[in-house]
């Protein structure tokens, strides 16, 4: 199972509180592991501006007070930005599918400080990490459905909607979610 470009969403019994009701976005699946972004996560403490600002980047006016997110409790000072396909950076940009790119480059940021980042920008801080083969662990005991990533899903404004569009995208009510998992 190769779960690179989709997306997982939180069952209701999820027991790590850092991912209850989170989405997250897998932008890299292998034997190896995975790595993944939470897309609904606002961090509540930290502005753009205030990123860059210690980054020693001059922020315009539109961008500094743009959202910065909880891309997981990974590497929490390491910064990402997922995007769209209409940004690649010089240095290193991850496309994922035809949809998505991801960059953990600083270029990003100051391309964004000047205009002439990614239109959507979700900027994280921090990640998702599983070794190998234990996400699939976790999906086999009931912890996480998988569902299709969509550009309209994972960059909406509305960070507390996301979790119930992600699972009523399989045509499931999220009031109908148990969690527990059984045999039939």
């Amino acid at each position: 199972m190769d779960l690179t470009g989709a997306l997982l969403v939180a069952m209701p019994g999820m027991m790590d509180m850092r991912f209850e009701r989170s989405v997250i976005y897998i932008c890299a699946h292998s034997g190896e592991g995975a790595m993944g972004l939470i897309v609904n996560k606002p961090a509540t403490d930290v502005t753009l501006g205030a990123l860059m600002e210690q980054l020693d980047i001059k922020a315009g006016e539109d961008t500094r007070h743009m959202q910065v997110h909880i891309g997981g409790p990974v590497e929490s000072s390491r910064g990402f930005v997922l995007h769209g396909p209409d940004y690649t950076s010089k240095l290193k940009t991850l496309q994922v599918g035809g949809d998505f790119g991801m960059t953990a480059t600083l270029d990003v940021l100051e391309d964004i400080a000047i205009g002439e980042g990614p239109r959507n920008p979700l900027i994280m801080l921090g990640y998702a990490g599983w070794g190998a083969g234990q996400l699939e662990s976790e999906i086999a005991q009931n912890g996480w459905l998988t569902v299709a990533a969509s550009p309209d899903l994972v960059f909406a404004s509305d960070n507390d909607g996301k979790w119930a569009a992600a699972v009523g995208s399989l045509g499931i009510d999220p009031l109908g979610l148990s969690g527990t998992a059984g045999r039939a």
